[in-house]
């Protein structure tokens, strides 16, 4: 838990009673009576159950210290002395924490033995209503007597009891409150973890404000005051990092669970009111500060709609969908409004009427991730963005089911519809351009249609040819040899097919004789038009201006298999009644395809089953 109230309200004193630790670590702390920093204390409940405290300053020169604190910790002990009853840092901390998404806590009337606490607890409730915190329970104590200090102990009991359990296999993102040297063993942070699991040795990426990012390996844990090989959130925890300078870690820096969080210097958010209606982002200032975890960044607020903007970062943070932070303008020194994350990789905003369709779009968002959502904004989005956006890996693992894929990426299986007939669009143009040339290779057709990689075309087209057929109709689309065709045979010039009638009544005659260069321009076929040939599947080609009909491989095999098991260049010549210019590229053509091979002394046996 968090202590918040207005300086002076006995926060530290009451922190005090409770764990029997002094929560000020500095004296200039003790000696002012005044926290100026964060404090950390803890008691152990009767029941077992153990309570920590972050105890933050309640002066409102060090309200960014106290937002350091209440960022992280789910719940609050809101105090309110009972001698001063409500006051201005009282408000600005409901406000903050309201912002920040806190709901749960405890209202305590201190110094119940100087005034009756009545007057001060019916001015805190009027205070609190319409607020996240109104109907918390409270009690009223005295930390100079220790009167209702058991009642205390015993709404925390409570309280324990109703909070919700965090994911201790979420990914962690710890916020650095603290960080110091300890002789002998390093550089120590400290921080709350409000899920996930910390363990010795771990490795994790440190990602600090304004700097490079960089791993690191965790040397030792404590928590609690006592070494410990694993701990899971929520729990007050330090960090020993191995080989990690003390200057190059400090208060607003995260660690983080490696491959796991992007750093984002722009988002788009909803912001929140801290009562009631939320502000229009029109009467924002254009320059805030925001405050998440133990960061504080400052922003440039570029309004959307009326209750959405864009936040430009001079840093960039590890942040998700549905983070809830707080906008707080230094010169005014007060808290202007909450702020949910609803997108954290937001699409650029160059084109004319781009920000008003884009307010559009943020107004039927909810900040909360969802695989399929995100995958249909985008399109083709990368597994591990959608992770590092803040999805599930159960719910990503749900959308790759039925999402086509490949190389890391998902395609939204609506998006791959429109794909499908883009690509079919693309092979038809190109076709009538350059009908020597059918189809397109799988790497030209990923440009057309802007897939950021050649092996998303096949996913596609496995993906929305799924008929249900044994084979797709002539007309749809299908990968061969590298190139993206039809499936019916090629439509090929009809000259083309007039002059492939006329060599195959030549090859009929004498197979292995392949024309020469004189017969094929005869023809009218040149290197492109035997190479569409070819890859019809009219033609064999065995070398550049070499060509046979096709299976006169198979055919060349059955007459090689009369000679002797090892035969010279010359032999097999001789047996198919051809040249050297045919031969010797066919006998290459049999070896690649396993067919033949090379003896020792250079000649030639073919490879029988």
């Amino acid at each position: 838990m968090a202590t918040a109230g207005h300086v002076d309200h006995g926060k530290s004193t009451l922190v005090r009673a409770l764990t029997g630790m002094e929560p000020d670590r500095w004296a200039e702390e003790r000696r002012r009576g005044m926290t100026i920093d964060l404090g950390f204390a803890w008691a152990t409940l009767p029941s077992g159950t153990t309570v920590a405290f972050v105890d933050v300053p309640g002066h409102e020169r060090f309200v960014t210290t106290m937002l350091a604190g209440v960022g992280p910790v789910p719940a609050v002990l809101l105090v309110v002395a009972a001698d001063e009853g409500w006051m201005p840092q009282s408000t600005e901390h409901v406000e903050a924490l309201g912002a920040l998404g806190v709901r749960h806590g405890l209202l305590v009337v201190t110094r119940s033995d100087l005034m009756e606490p009545d007057l001060a607890l019916e001015e805190a409730r009027e205070h609190l209503a319409g607020t996240a915190l109104a109907g918390i329970r409270h009690v009223c104590v005295s930390a100079a007597t220790g009167a209702g200090l058991d009642d205390l102990r015993t709404e925390l009991e409570r309280l324990a009891s109703q909070m919700p359990v965090p994911d201790p296999a979420a990914d962690v993102r710890l916020w650095v409150d603290r960080a110091f040297t300890i002789r002998g063993a390093g550089t120590v942070v400290t921080g709350t973890l409000p899920a996930g699991t910390l363990a010795a040795h771990d490795e994790l990426e440190l990602f600090p404000v304004g700097g490079e990012a960089g791993r690191t390996t965790v040397r030792g844990l404590q928590s609690l005051g006592a070494d410990t090989e694993r701990v899971s959130g929520v729990a007050r925890v330090a960090v020993n990092l191995r080989a990690l300078p003390r200057d190059a870690v400090g208060r607003g820096d995260a660690l983080v669970t490696p491959g796991r969080w992007q750093r984002t210097d722009h988002l788009d958010i909803r912001v929140v009111g801290l009562r009631g209606a939320a502000p229009d982002t029109s009467d924002l200032p254009t320059q805030l500060v925001l405050h998440i975890g133990s960061a504080a960044v400052a922003a440039r607020v570029r309004p959307l709609g009326r209750d959405t903007a864009r936040l430009r970062l001079r840093h960039p943070l590890p942040l998700r969908i549905g983070d809830r932070a707080v906008l707080r303008d230094p010169g005014r020194r007060r808290v202007v409004a909450g702020v949910l994350a609803l997108d954290v990789r937001p699409p650029d905003l160059r084109r004319r009427g781009a920000a008003a369709r884009r307010a559009a779009e943020l107004e039927k968002l909810d900040g909360v991730p969802s695989a399929a959502a995100e995958l249909a904004r985008r399109g083709v989005v990368r597994r591990t963005d959608l992770l590092a956006m803040g999805v599930t890996a159960s719910d990503l693992d749900s959308l790759a089911r039925r999402a086509p894929g490949a190389d890391g990426r998902l395609v939204d299986p609506d998006r791959a519809v429109e794909l499908a007939a883009e690509l079919s669009q693309a092979v038809t143009a190109h076709d009538e351009a350059d009908p020597l040339s059918p189809g397109l290779t799988v790497e030209a057709a990923s440009r057309v249609v802007g897939l950021p990689t050649a092996r998303l075309v096949e996913a596609v087209l496995r993906h929305t040819g799924d008929t249900g057929t044994a084979e797709p109709d002539d007309t749809a689309l299908v990968l061969r040899d590298g190139r993206l065709t039809r499936a019916g045979a090629a439509r090929l010039p009809t000259r083309l097919l007039d002059a492939l009638e006329v060599l195959r009544a030549d090859l009929a005659a004498a197979p292995f004789a392949a024309p020469d260069a004189d017969r094929l321009a005869e023809l009218g076929l040149g290197p492109r038009e035997l190479a569409s040939l070819s890859r019809a599947g009219e033609l064999l080609r065995l070398a550049d201006g070499v060509v046979l009909l096709p299976g006169t491989d198979s055919r060349a095999v059955d007459i090689l298999a009369g000679l002797p098991e090892e035969f010279t260049l010359s032999e097999a010549r001789q047996a198919l009644g051809t040249t050297r210019r045919v031969v010797l590229p066919l006998l290459e053509l049999l070896a690649k395809t396993g067919r033949s091979s090379r003896t020792a002394a250079g000649n030639h046996r073919l490879i029988r089953a």
